[in-house]
């Protein structure tokens, strides 16, 4: 694993956006506008690097499934900070089920540096971005700038054969509907779902487009209705459960969800059973369930325990985004147990290049490992301010 530096294409600006890269700046607090695709550096790999960590990510996708089996089969949903009893029983309905639910994609976040094992530091299984710039512009800028090398990448390939294999699985009656929420300013949702509803399409999907606040409820037939009052049969969501389960329509959400053998009237991708590892508690249950695992970092639920003292640790939030809520405490500091649900692991720092700190998202298609996206960010935690370069094997 090594940085290079670049001269960016002339025009790249232009080119990315038209690859569907509509967010290629970032709008700093000061006000200027810095790029968000970065090109004046990238990242080369060597093919048994990306082999090994294929391997690291598809044996901690199947270490996340036993864990959301044990979280299941112990009832541990308070851990999870799931207390309605309603959605306890939704989510444990459709992890019985999962079998007849669809369910595409996920991104697991790692810490890793070509020298020592990758370490898990959060797996994004629910409404993971950065799909759009991983799978499209990068591909393209790797044509482009190295013909003829290759790319951990085969996230479009995967996704078309995805939708193909899962379209059985739909139920009749309607298009599949895709749905991103209009509160996102810099477009970001409405394009990776634009990308997902594209790749549907090459599957052959019958493809509807909504915003979730143009969800509508019709009291007299008791459904989820579009603009035009259609029936919404079946709906991919960028929008999170736990607003799905807590918003004001979140008990008509429960009252017709459909999870499997249809029972129900809306059936919603990703499915339920991704809060089971869409938490940061999955952390601290992995680590119980796999202790000292190479790619498993020390995490735990009710308070830092030794890591206060040892390594320092991080402070993350339950749920959470883009580094929203987490705090760093660095070895010898106090011990701070957070008023809020929290996961305490053990603190990792991100790997400098060039004093840029990096962090690698590994996709998984249908539990298989499918691609890498990288983010760089100035600070130890990756936050709406990272940038994201492409990358390279050599």
């Amino acid at each position: 694993m090594e940085r290079r530096t670049i001269d960016p294409r002339p025009g790249w600006q232009q080119t990315v956006e038209e690859q569907g890269l509509i967010y290629p700046l970032t709008r700093y607090p000061d006000n200027s506008l810095r790029p968000y695709w970065d090109e004046s550096a990238h990242y080369v790999f060597s093919l048994p690097e990306v082999e090994a960590l294929e391997e690291v990510v598809e044996e901690l996708h199947g270490m996340c499934l036993a864990a959301a089996e044990h979280i299941v089969a112990r009832n541990r949903f308070a851990d999870l900070g799931i207390t309605d009893p309603r959605v306890a029983d939704a989510v444990a309905d459709a992890w019985r089920r999962r079998a007849e639910l669809p369910s595409v994609y996920g991104r697991f976040d790692l810490r890793y540096d070509g020298t020592g094992p990758a370490k898990l530091l959060e797996y994004n299984a629910d409404t993971p971005t950065s799909l759009v710039e991983a799978a499209s512009p990068q591909w393209f800028w790797m044509e482009e700038r190295f013909p003829g090398a290759d790319q951990w990448n085969s996230l479009h390939e995967r996704l078309v054969a995805a939708w193909k294999k899962q379209s059985a699985l739909l139920p009749p009656g309607g298009p599949l509907y895709f749905a991103y929420s209009s509160a996102d300013e810099l477009g970001e949702d409405m394009m990776t779902v634009a990308y997902l509803k594209e790749t549907a399409e090459q599957a052959g999907l019958d493809t509807g487009w909504i915003s979730m606040e143009e969800i509508g409820w019709d009291r007299l037939s008791g459904r989820f209705v579009d603009t035009r009052l259609q029936f919404i049969r079946s709906c991919f969501k960028l929008y999170p459960w736990e607003w799905l389960t807590t918003d004001r329509f979140a008990r008509h959400v429960l009252d017709t969800l459909d999870n499997g053998g249809g029972t129900g009237t809306t059936l919603w991708i990703e499915p339920a059973w991704k809060m089971l590892l869409s938490n940061k508690a999955l952390l601290a249950i992995l680590w119980e369930l796999y202790p000292d695992h190479p790619n498993l970092l020390p995490s735990y639920l009710d308070g830092p325990r030794e890591l206060a003292s040892t390594t320092g640790y991080v402070a993350k939030p339950l749920l959470g985004r883009e580094g929203a809520g987490v705090t760093v405490h660095e070895r010898g500091a106090d011990p701070v147990v957070r008023d809020e649900p929290c996961c305490y692991q053990q603190l990792a720092p991100l790997p400098a290049f060039d004093g840029n700190h990096v962090v690698l998202g590994a996709w998984v298609v249908e539990g298989e490992a499918a691609g890498l996206g990288i983010r760089e960010s100035s600070d130890l935690i990756t936050d709406e301010y990272a940038r994201f370069l492409p990358h390279v094997i050599l």
